[in-house]
């Protein structure tokens, strides 16, 4: 079992979280939460587990109001609360997809919807879970772009990715959103804004859970497995947790079993999956402190950046490593440069005697103490590259802060993925000076 991931762990890790800051507010009292529970109990939904709570660490989440086993089942949400392609084929919208060619996607369906019942106010039937959503998201999508533009350079080009599939899609979409003109008073072009579009898009990214539909011919062939859960997308994200989350077909309810056990007026958590922060910002539009799975990444350019430039055997070195998928998911993290990473080195700082031995590399084999050595050189001056290059960026971004008022939440969000990408190098750096002395 590798070091840190028994169950003794697991547990420390979650003591370590329930010391900062894991006690919240009820909110249940808010009008808003009062008229969503209303909302969710005239739908079949009853909840005796949970109470939404706003928490310094992770703003408005879930809180228990009782003690919770690992096993239990501490949220049941009835088919008849989620929002899903069904919804919107059975509404209004319904005809207008289903006569649409080429017929559109089931993401465009849900953000149609989303626009529309979000434009129609009072009147919209989810007006309650309409009222509880955020009113902008930070995924990099919705991030201004000058504040994008500071984000490392593997998310900044998933970024703009990102950005471009979503804006290729609202443009895309434009006349099936004039087509819908018969059911509005106002100009579509008003109520179907690329702000309007963005938001409803930035919704189902975030916050949907799986839930897989089958193949419709009202719908293109991307995969129906989106679903809006509300109440249930309260819940906050933690590495540490375990949850099995499922729709449960005799119950025709999507439920939530933990597999932790919690004490009362704790704030529940579940785990969106052992993603980096990266992909955690990318996807969900936040950056937990702490992470363990956070590390940073190394493009191809920075991995040679510090090797001999007169190596006639690079292009072939490199060449090796592509065909065998080892220029992808090079990391540093909390314990140091990853197996990978390193691997990559040793085989690109094989001597020109040594070449020959690549495939014993590749096996984890040691060719020799000067290979040994070289490679760890090189992996402490990237390192070193790369915090350098991370205090300027942070410092740049502070600099901002002071001037653009306005962008202060999202260049924070950007500075804490900074910081912990820091945290994440300095930790590495120390494990790397510890190896250094042992390979020479």
């Amino acid at each position: 079992m590798k070091k840190g991931r028994g169950r003794t762990s697991r547990m420390r890790r979650r003591k370590l979280f329930r010391n900062s800051e894991s006690r919240g507010v009820n909110e249940s009292c808010k009008p808003e939460f009062i008229e969503l529970m209303k909302w969710l109990k005239d739908r079949k939904f009853e909840d005796t587990n949970l109470v939404p709570a706003y928490f310094p660490g992770t703003g408005r989440g879930l809180m228990s109001k009782t003690s919770l086993q690992e096993g239990q089942v501490i949220l049941s949400l009835p088919e008849s609360c989620l929002l899903t392609t069904d919804t919107v084929i059975r509404s209004y919208l319904g005809a207008y997809v289903a006569e649409w060619q080429p017929p559109p996607s089931p993401l465009l369906a849900l953000c149609t919807f989303l626009v529309a019942e979000k434009h129609a106010g009072d009147r919209s039937p989810w007006k309650p879970y309409l009222e509880i959503l955020p009113k902008a998201y930070t995924c990099p999508a919705c991030l201004e772009p000058e504040v994008a533009d500071l984000l490392p350079r593997p998310l900044k080009a998933k970024a703009r990715a990102q950005r471009t599939r979503v804006q290729e899609l609202f443009t895309s979409s434009r006349d099936f959103f004039s087509s819908l003109q018969p059911l509005f008073s106002e100009a579509v072009e008003s109520i179907f804004s690329y702000r309007a579009f963005l938001w409803a898009w930035g919704t189902v990214n975030t916050r949907a859970v799986y839930l897989a539909r089958g193949r419709r011919p009202c719908f293109s062939a991307e995969p129906d497995t989106c679903a809006l859960a509300p109440y249930l997308d309260l819940l906050n994200h933690s590495p540490a947790v375990q949850v099995n989350a499922a729709f449960n077909e005799e119950t025709r309810c999507y439920e939530i079993r933990t597999g932790s056990s919690w004490r009362p007026h704790e704030e529940v958590l579940i785990c969106y999956g052992p993603h980096d922060n990266q992909r955690l910002l990318l996807e969900y539009g936040f950056v937990p402190p702490r992470n363990p799975h956070a590390c940073v990444h190394v493009a191809q350019d920075v991995l040679v950046k510090y090797l001999p430039a007169a190596d006639k055997q690079m292009d072939r070195k490199l060449s090796i490593l592509k065909d065998r998928d080892f220029t992808e998911n090079l990391t540093f993290g909390w314990d140091g440069p990853s197996w990978r990473l390193l691997t990559a080195l040793k085989l690109l700082c094989l001597q020109a005697e040594e070449f020959p031995c690549w495939k014993k590399v590749l096996l984890g084999e040691t060719v020799s103490d000067t290979n040994e050595k070289t490679s760890l050189d090189v992996a402490q001056k990237i390192c070193h590259h790369f915090i350098e290059e991370t205090n300027a960026v942070l410092q740049k971004v502070s600099q901002m802060k002071a001037q653009e008022v306005a962008l202060a939440a999202q260049l924070t969000l950007v500075e804490t993925l900074w910081t912990e990408e820091l945290r994440v190098l300095q930790a590495s750096a120390e494990t790397l000076n510890r190896l250094h002395p042992a390979s020479t």
